[in-house]
């Protein structure tokens, strides 16, 4: 059987509807009618920003029937289109620029209007911390690029990196919601972190933030950063642990007394989506988590092994197995390839599935998809890669050495001549990162 009318197949099968499975409009209409903003009389200032902004809009919009009182709307460079009633504003991600201030700077007035008409929506998803940003007193725009491009180059976590930016920050950690009051202040949130933790979601710009100065400077001294920041950024950081700058809105604190925070989607929803379709394609199914995290090529050495268990010894799952998870692994880079954490995640998975059975599974049998629901992995026009059981040998015959591809971080290279890259173009949401395991 040829591998595209067998595993492979399936898994290319599988990609419109987790795109299908990700939209945010149907989730926004839902949580937005049941809010506490929707029975009053006075229309709200509505501002979006993040990946899944412009889906997000489109379904609160038709909620408010169109009434709002103004508002911004943030989206990645490329995907802006004019919406009636409100300023877009295209940025950059994964690294801020010149873009992001001029989103920050007016996201924050229109924050403040709101203060002085009464009622804020706004509608928040994964990659607003790039999208919109107004740096601390003291800071260029050079400094916090500088800090992202370290942190992201490093193997953070999601949590990592967002107690530093919002420290660094006028817009996030609930500096929003501060900047709104008294305003009823409804925030929901698409989330694209593990866990759904609210906080880390475009680094909460409207949620208490839990964590403080001292955290931020002993992430980046654990993970032997410090001294890799700017000097403006550390200045920044032991003036606040000193009590020299206001820290980020705590829990318990008045400015969020007339503010809501709700979750509107998350990772969890697709993969219950993914998974009743699967079984009802015949597959025994497992979701293993939502909330997966860690170094890529680590990560995928364990689910080599559930992989392997299950075909073998039908453990979590007999065959016909469909394993799923979600979440956001990282990538240390160390290479000068191109990549993402997804198409890294695909490329050591295969190499060590392979290793471990040395061809003594017939080809094909077991496969891998891993994707990034925005449709981007890492800075990449792709959403990630497809591999299967035997890719390694197929590889080496046309002068492809997977090691070497992995060792230099170059997963994307590898994948694309292979013809097993994902491509969707940016989907408008931004749910994390799926990976589906077949096997039969």
């Amino acid at each position: 059987m040829a591998l595209d009318e067998s595993i492979v197949g399936e898994l290319k099968g599988l990609v419109p509807l987790i795109v299908r499975l990700s939209d945010l409009r149907p989730s926004t209409r839902r949580v937005l009618a049941g809010s506490q903003s929707t029975d009053r009389g006075t229309p709200p200032v509505l501002i979006a920003f993040g990946k899944g902004a412009l889906s997000m809009v489109e379904g609160a919009l038709e909620v408010l029937d169109g009434n709002v009182e103004g508002g911004v709307v943030v989206v990645p460079r490329g995907t802006g289109r004019r919406i009636p009633g409100l300023e877009v504003i295209e940025s950059t991600h994964p690294l801020p620029s010149d873009a992001s201030l001029r989103a920050g700077e007016a996201v924050l007035e229109w924050a403040r209007s709101a203060g002085r008409t009464g009622r804020l929506v706004a509608l928040i998803s994964g990659g607003g911390s790039a999208l919109v940003e107004v740096p601390q007193p003291g800071l260029e725009l050079e400094d916090i690029v500088e800090v992202n491009r370290v942190m992201l180059n490093g193997g953070l976590s999601i949590l990592e990196i967002n107690i530093v930016r919002k420290h660094l920050s006028m817009v996030k950690g609930g500096r929003l919601a501060e900047a709104a009051q008294p305003a009823e202040t409804t925030g929901i949130y698409a989330s694209d972190v593990p866990g759904d933790r609210l906080d880390l979601i475009a680094s909460g710009p409207t949620v208490p933030d839990p964590s403080t100065y001292n955290d931020a400077i002993r992430t980046l001294k654990i993970r032997g950063l410090w001294d890799s920041i700017p000097e403006r950024a550390r200045k920044v950081l032991v003036e606040g642990a000193n009590g020299l700058r206001p820290e980020t809105p705590k829990p318990g604190s008045r400015v969020f007394e007339r503010v809501h925070n709700i979750l509107s989607a998350s990772n969890l929803d697709v993969l219950r989506g993914l998974q009743a379709h699967l079984a009802g394609k015949g597959y025994n199914t497992l979701i293993l988590t939502s909330r997966i995290g860690g170094e890529s090529r680590e990560v995928a050495k364990a689910l080599a092994g559930i992989a392997l268990e299950g075909f073998e010894r039908g453990i979590p799952v007999a065959r016909p197995g469909a394993v799923l998870v979600g979440g956001e692994t990282s990538v240390t880079v160390k290479g000068r390839g191109r990549g993402g954490r997804n198409m890294e995640l695909a490329l050591a998975w295969v190499v060590e599935a392979d290793y471990w059975t040395l061809g003594s599974i017939e080809k094909g049998r077991i496969g891998i998809l891993s994707m990034d629901t925005d449709g981007i992995d890492g800075v990449t026009d792709a959403a990630g890669a497809i591999a299967y059981n035997g890719l390694t040998a197929d590889a080496r015959s046309r002068g492809l050495d997977p090691d070497i591809f992995l060792s230099n971080n170059d997963s994307y290279t590898f994948f694309d001549r292979l013809g097993l890259l994902v491509r969707t173009g940016p989907t408008g949401s931004n749910l994390n990162s799926l990976t589906v395991i077949l096997y039969k």
